[in-house]
């Protein structure tokens, strides 16, 4: 199943032992060398540190929540070195943004669709810029055209032929 990563933030933790709510996400950690979602940084009610959910700890992902086993699943940044690496990155895909390889710009990821078995970012919608909104105000790029991610931009493989995009909602 595909979700949009903006509905993943407040998304219910729920407790296999306990039957109940235990905490909600609070934010993503996104790995940007395989594009894809590693933790989920959460919030309890019993605890002020700052508490991690690693993706695999999650047994099932529904409407109603993400089931780990217990709140013995949360970990703490420097529990595991990978994380702690990633985390101190501060990576957001919100707000990047997207050019093509010539530099052309084509807007800024305004939010991207998830899987909810492996959590792998697998499109990204991009907000168009005012100039170019008027032809296409929202695009999708799929994982496969990303060509490079840095530290400032994701670049794309191809240049898109927007010009040609009719009303049917896809380019040619």
């Amino acid at each position: 199943m595909l979700i949009e990563g903006s509905k993943l933030l407040n998304y219910p933790i729920l407790s296999l032992h306990t039957a109940s709510r235990i905490a909600e996400v609070k934010d993503l950690v996104v790995d940007p060398n395989f594009l894809k979602i590693v933790a989920f940084e959460v919030s309890t009610a019993s605890s002020k540190q700052h508490l991690f959910l690693d993706v695999t700890s999650v047994r099932e992902f529904s409407k109603m929540g993400m089931i780990v086993d217990s709140d013995e699943e949360f970990i703490e940044q420097n529990d595991v070195i990978k994380l702690k690496e990633t985390i101190e990155l501060g990576f957001t895909l919100e707000n990047m943004k997207l050019v093509t390889k010539k530099k052309t710009m084509l807007g800024r990821v305004e939010d991207f669709m998830v899987t909810t078995d492996g959590f792998q970012v697998m499109q990204l919608i991009v907000k168009r810029p005012i100039y170019k909104a008027l032809i296409d105000p929202e695009l999708v790029i799929g994982r496969s055209e990303i060509h490079e991610i840095n530290d400032n931009e994701i670049i794309v493989k191809r240049k898109y032929n927007y010009e040609k995009v009719r009303n049917f909602g896809f380019c040619t």
